[in-house]
């Protein structure tokens, strides 16, 4: 029956994950990313490195799936947003790819970005959150103001996963996932929105051409095959941004569950058949013209546990002071870790620090904050609906603990999906459904997606967050 390919271009790492027809998971590859930072405010990935790494993640995943690249029928994507490369008339690059995390437009002026305070800014774009340095439009315009050499040869602007697919396949092709997270996207209408366009002094022949997440885009092409180490023919269908693949690996198109991610960035994902845009979540384009997802995300990750192991516990790794916390029996004794701890002066960013506190208690309340944030993040996104479960993916799902504290602060129950890559399994599904091999979204989603474990709360009285 063959197999279904899906890669996840994340920020970190980029990982391409192989699954049968019964959606298991017979191969990973996964392979860090190699950055250009600079000074620190530059985050750069060459061309050469970017498809090295993509094809060094095939190859490693055909060879632990055993089998050849002749036995994949599909291929789709999961990625990271305001990520790009910009290309001249004969789509060389002009630059490197430019990932999210640069900060070179930090020290910029951005009139730009007063778009966000017109009016009709948030039910045009779904965007009820702040831009900022980080957005591709900001760092877009540094170089208009910065870079006005390499500016005036600017023919094409592509996201990550944009030129990913161009290369793949010829076509200049954006997913309106991903697109949506620019602030360029009307959301309603799935186009460009002209207003913002002209705001950012851009036009529209810049741009790719829009297409909804799981389009068939086409077959991979000879030059593209050669490339990442696949045959050519493959099928090639439009992915989406991270979390949203992440959210359809572990059913939530189909139900009313809602995804959690506890990895650098804390994040929940709902989907609704209502177009909602709010405060502090983010509203972007569905499946299908009536469905839409909602997002809800802030800082207070996972990256909180590596702040405090390279700054106060280097001898211990992750799995070591999860243990500590764990042995904590009697909780924190009065410690709080206030919400992005990390990103105080020293353990100013603790109340209530005394002698008595070692690893142990600094981790757990490290924990409890995060699952205090996660209970405001869900109910920002949650329906009238809402299941009352939660599925937990990204790093955090990997702990039994962290996952025990989040149950019991929302009163929720949390499944934890069988495959831990649900970034890789949502793509690979978008691919397996456009291909006709699996069924439509309901029967792959009941075939293909299983929980390896329940955790219900001590207690399932309704929390107050989530009422």
């Amino acid at each position: 029956m063959g197999n279904f390919l899906g890669i996840d271009l994340g920020t970190s790492y980029f990982k391409v994950g192989i699954f049968n027809e019964k959606g298991k998971m017979i191969g990973l590859g996964r392979k860090s990313v190699k950055k250009f930072t600079g000074d620190g405010t530059i985050c750069e990935v060459s061309v050469i490195d970017f498809w090295d790494t993509i094809n060094a993640c095939v190859k490693e995943a055909l060879q632990k799936a055993d089998i050849t690249s002749e036995e994949i029928l599909s291929f789709s994507y999961s990625s990271q947003t305001n990520s790009f490369i910009l290309l001249d008339e004969n789509d060389n690059p002009l630059t490197p790819l430019i990932l999210w995390p640069d900060r070179r437009a930090e020290e910029t002026g951005l009139p730009v970005l007063d778009l966000q305070y017109k009016k009709d800014f948030m039910e045009k774009t779904g965007l009820g959150i702040n831009l900022n340095s980080e957005l591709a439009i900001a760092k877009i315009f540094w170089f208009q103001k910065k870079q006005t050499e390499i500016w005036k040869h600017v023919k094409s602007i592509l996201s990550i996963s944009d030129y990913l697919t161009f290369k793949l396949t010829g076509q200049k092709i954006s997913d309106v996932s991903t697109a949506s997270m620019t602030g360029l996207l009307d959301v309603l209408k799935c186009q460009w929105w002209s207003h913002a366009l002209k705001s950012f002094y851009l036009n529209s022949e810049l741009l790719p051409t829009l297409k909804r997440t799981g389009s068939f885009i086409g077959k991979i092409t000879e030059s593209g095959a050669q490339l990442i180490g696949l045959n050519a023919d493959v099928s090639y269908y439009s992915g989406g941004f991270d979390h949203q693949c992440a959210a359809i690996g572990c059913g939530v198109t189909q139900s009313n569950n809602i995804s959690e991610s506890t990895g650098t960035v804390l994040a929940c994902v709902s989907y609704s058949n209502e177009y909602s845009p709010g405060i502090n979540r983010c509203t972007f384009p569905g499946l299908d013209n009536n469905h839409y997802f909602e997002l809800s995300f802030n800082g207070n990750g996972a990256v909180s546990l590596e702040w405090y192991k390279e700054n106060y516990a280097k001898e211990y790794s992750i799995p070591e002071l999860l243990d500590l916390a764990k042995a904590n029996k009697d909780g924190c004794e009065g410690l709080v870790a206030r919400p992005s701890a990390n990103k105080y002066e020293g353990l100013s960013g603790f109340e209530n620090v005394k002698s008595c506190h070692k690893h142990g208690h600094f981790i757990l309340a490290l924990l409890e904050s995060t699952a205090n944030d996660l209970a405001g993040l869900v109910k920002l996104v949650k329906a009238p609906d809402f299941s009352g479960r939660i599925i937990s993916t990204g790093g955090g799902a990997k702990s039994s603990l962290w996952v025990r504290i989040k149950s019991d602060r929302l009163s929720t129950i949390f499944n934890i999906p069988e495959c831990n890559e649900t970034a890789c399994m949502g793509a690979a599904m978008i691919g397996a459904v456009g291909t006709g091999k699996c069924g439509d979204w309901n029967e792959i989603t009941n075939n293909w997606i299983r929980f390896k474990e329940i955790v219900r709360p001590v207690s399932e009285k309704k929390n107050e967050f989530l009422k």
